[in-house]
């Protein structure tokens, strides 16, 4: 699977899983209604599915490369929903797990 595809299937899974996370959080610690919960529920089914279309030789491996990218994309949520822009260290942190899940996803050997 070319790079370009596994990168817009995690960056999907990252949205649909932090928008599904968020519906809880919503519900939970924003007083926000059960309902909220529903299409939360929808949403973390699409990010399990969307994993299962990445080209790797095991669950693991996919799970784990997506850790970078999941970890960046709620950087972008933290800034882009909640308004609160991420420092250098968050930053920083995040261009270190993406290195990381390249280094997983991208080594000798991975696709299936």
């Amino acid at each position: 699977m070319p790079t370009l595809q596994t990168g817009l299937i995690y960056a999907l899974a990252a949205l649909a899983e932090i928008a599904g996370c968020f519906s809880f959080w919503a519900w939970l610690r924003l007083d926000k209604s059960a309902w909220w919960v529903a299409p939360g529920m929808v949403s973390l089914a699409i990010f399990a599915w969307l994993l299962t279309l990445v080209d790797t030789s095991a669950a693991g491996r996919a799970f784990a490369a997506y850790g970078g990218v999941y970890i960046a994309a709620s950087l972008i949520w933290l800034w882009s929903v909640e308004g609160a822009r991420p420092d250098r260290w968050d930053v920083i942190g995040a261009a270190i797990c993406l290195a990381g899940a390249g280094l997983i996803l991208m080594g000798p050997g991975r696709a299936s």
